[in-house]
């Protein structure tokens, strides 16, 4: 076997991730808790370091291929790793305060997070079932272990074991399914796999039951119905960093996972996947959007949320065309930027022994504090599709893409469960201006916090009056990697 230093090119920021999280993790045990922030630097100097690495490697040419094709370097995946690691530092900022009040401000935390975040690094830039279902494995058992972290909470405890339960059914589906495509077209490489079944090789019987099985996989990660059970308990028992890593970092990996598989791998099975995708996708706007109105814990109202809005995001890929990944591409961002200032928003108002997680513990906010009352304002606009905010535009690219589809009468229906889903959207805003606040206690973040979510809610707020910049980027990575 022919091997050079060369083929680890592409590899550099993967390479590097996992040999910084082995330092730190060892480095992490000759400090003292008081020095606990020297670890906190550390990791995020390792995404630092991903970011520039993932920078300098990327081009605009044609994908670079290397380990055999297992490993794919392309626009899409530069483009999908620089929005994660972006994605987890705004994670870490976060929740620096909140770990320290809470006793997890601990080396194995960011360990975990570095061992996930190098999970989907692998899943976004898999060009095989091997590598794909190797980052998808590495990311779920960081999960599991995550989700536990607060080891005196019952609640957390059984978030995790529930987890590990489903989360182990739906790998072994997704297995399953995988090994059907492999019997059907003898290779195991993405690329090869979609031109093998658009020359018509392999058995249509065995294919299809494949594609079920690894669209129910799909289907468990991306957190839609009826594979969403998950989500509400997961989301309410994690601690809330917790949460708010498996609410935004893993959904651009969810992306990356679906675009690898469908619209690379099994694009020729289009017909039949789309099939699928509209009854997943027309069941999570329903059951997300209209169960989140019985919710009163914010959490667990924001875990139904985000099964609508996958649902969502399904019309986008079920739409097969470049104008339909590109405003998948889109919205996903779009929900990752919403989602951290969402759950950033939790963080910043809970305190030491309490939670912020209850729609009451928002009462009278604007009295509190008109600042954050504003940004958590703009939020709730943003997952409501409210103009002129980023998901407006969002939502907008997708039902035109599923239009041009010709899927107009799911258009409609998205549109109809979007009105339902404004109504627990705009119950926070009333909340927060029209009612006297429950909770009085001064609202006093760490400076860094303070920045970084006004940052993110400007942010939703500029990206939603001018979009194009970012469209653009997301159609040019999908059209030059596709």
């Amino acid at each position: 076997m022919n091997f050079s230093v060369r083929d680890l090119m592409p590899m550099l920021p993967e390479i590097f991730l996992l040999a910084a999280t082995c330092f730190i993790l060892i480095f992490d045990l000759f400090l003292s808790d008081r020095r606990r922030h020297v670890t906190y630097l550390l990791t995020l100097a390792a995404l630092l370091g991903c970011g520039w690495l993932s920078f300098a490697t990327i081009t605009g040419g044609a994908a670079t291929y290397t380990m055999h094709g297992m490993f794919v370097d392309d626009l899409l995946s530069g483009t999908l790793k620089l929005v994660l690691y972006v994605t987890v530092a705004a994670v870490l900022v976060y929740s620096r305060q909140y770990l320290h009040k809470r006793g997890m401000f601990r080396g194995e935390f960011f360990a975990l997070l570095l061992f996930a975040t190098l999970g989907m690094m692998v899943m976004i830039s898999a060009s095989s079932f091997l590598t794909l279902y190797m980052g998808l494995e590495l990311l779920s058992l960081s999960l599991y272990a995550l989700v536990a972290m607060q080891r005196d909470s019952a609640l957390a405890a059984e978030a995790s074991m529930k987890y590990f339960i489903l989360g182990a059914l739906a790998s072994g589906m997704l297995l399953y399914g995988m090994s059907m495509i492999y019997g059907a077209t003898g290779t195991l490489d993405i690329t090869q796999i979609g031109l093998l079944l658009q020359a018509g090789v392999g058995n249509s019987t065995v294919l299809a039951f494949g594609l079920v099985f690894i669209v129910a996989g799909i289907a468990f990660k991306l957190g839609v119905a009826p594979f969403h059970m998950w989500v509400p308990d997961v989301y309410q028992g994690a601690p809330t960093a917790v949460t708010l890593f498996i609410g935004t970092a893993t959904k651009l990996a969810a992306f990356a996972f679906v675009i690898r598989l469908l619209a690379q791998g099994l694009v020729a099975l289009a017909g039949d996947w789309q099939q699928m995708l509209v009854i997943l996708s027309v069941l999570s706007m329903a059951i997300g959007n209209i169960t989140a109105i019985a919710q009163t814990n914010l959490k667990r109202m924001l875990a139904y949320s985000t099964i609508a809005h996958m649902g969502f995001l399904l019309l986008g890929i079920l739409a097969a065309s470049m104008d339909g990944y590109s405003s998948a591409m889109f919205y996903v961002v779009a929900y990752v930027i919403t989602g951290l200032g969402s759950f950033g928003m939790i963080m910043l108002l809970s305190r030491r022994g309490f939670e912020a997680d209850r729609l009451e513990d928002l009462k009278g906010l604007n009295q509190r504090n008109p600042w954050y009352a504003f940004l958590m304002l703009l939020l709730m606009f943003s997952l409501a599709g409210v103009p002129p905010t980023i998901g407006f535009y969002a939502k907008l690219a997708v039902l035109q893409a599923v239009m041009n589809a010709g899927y107009t009468w799911l258009a409609v229906v998205a549109v109809m469960f979007s009105l339902i889903g404004a109504f627990y959207y705009l119950r926070i805003v009333k909340l927060m201006y029209f009612e006297a606040p429950v909770d009085t206690h001064d609202i006093r973040p760490a400076l860094d916090m303070r920045v970084l979510m006004g940052v993110n809610g400007l942010a939703v707020l500029a990206l939603g009056i001018l979009p194009q910049a970012l469209m653009s980027v997301c159609l040019y990575a999908v059209e030059r990697s596709l």
